[in-house]
């Protein structure tokens, strides 16, 4: 008599675990413990940004904030490329005081460009101008510069290619301007740099002049530096030099 018995209460187990469960009413009221339960307002939450292994919260007004956190919400970025392409050196305004050593020591004016980049190529276009208080000492040339080496490096080569207009109490000299460029950039976008310039004039003609410049730059500011050039003017028989005090106004 057990046995059927133990049987009975199995099915009726069965029957009760098969029983399919009570349709939600969408429309009821809600019960008393949920309308007596705390409201609490997320619209300020923070934003869980995680992965299975190690899951942060960021606040959503330091998002607004962060270009570069918003930058990197989006996807990681390819710090490769951006090495390749994003310059290590910034376009420069230059205004300053150049002195004429070999022209009785007068002093003068220099004023110039440094630097335009062509879209986001490696070719960059610079200009200057420099004339003493006399008048006898005058030089204005525009340059392309093709730098060889990816922008963001920290030591550049680049040849250079352009026209050049000298003039001393000595000689007048004028035409193609070729040469070469090395920049040494110990701290990226404009901080600090060194670059040495050798180009020549008129090359193979009996007006050549030999240009060998080196500057010093460095920042006192993001936006402005201070500039020391160095240049020499060499021909077969004489050698002129300038040296000038510049400001730099970074774009």
């Amino acid at each position: 008599m057990q046995a059927p018995l133990a049987q009975e209460q199995e099915t009726q187990s069965d029957r009760a675990g098969s029983r399919p469960a009570e349709p939600i009413d969408l429309n009821a009221a809600p019960s008393s413990a949920a309308l007596l339960a705390p409201h609490v307002d997320r619209s300020n939450a923070p934003i869980a940004i995680a992965d299975a292994d190690n899951p942060i919260d960021v606040d959503p007004a330091l998002i607004e904030s962060s270009p570069v956190l918003q930058r990197w919400l989006e996807g990681i970025p390819d710090i490769a490329a951006e090495i390749k392409h994003d310059p290590a050196f910034r376009t420069r305004l230059r205004l300053g005081y150049a002195h004429f050593p070999s022209n009785d020591h007068t002093g003068g004016l220099y004023v110039g460009v440094q630097d335009i980049f062509v879209g986001r190529t490696p070719l960059t276009v610079s200009a200057e101008y420099s004339q003493n208080g006399r008048g006898d000492r005058t030089s204005y040339g525009v340059d392309a510069q093709y730098y060889v080496l990816p922008l963001g490096s920290y030591g550049n080569f680049a040849p250079v290619f352009g026209y050049r207009h000298l003039e001393t109490p000595a000689y007048i000299s004028e035409g193609l301007n070729v040469g070469f460029r090395v920049v040494l950039i110990p701290s990226r976008t404009g901080a600090a740099d060194l670059t040495l310039t050798q180009t020549w004039v008129a090359p193979g003609t009996n007006n050549e002049v030999g240009l060998t410049t080196f500057s010093v730059g460095y920042a006192v500011t993001s936006q402005l530096r201070l500039s020391t050039d160095i240049q020499t003017q060499n021909t077969a028989t004489r050698q002129d030099s300038r040296v000038g005090m510049v400001l730099e106004w970074m774009l």
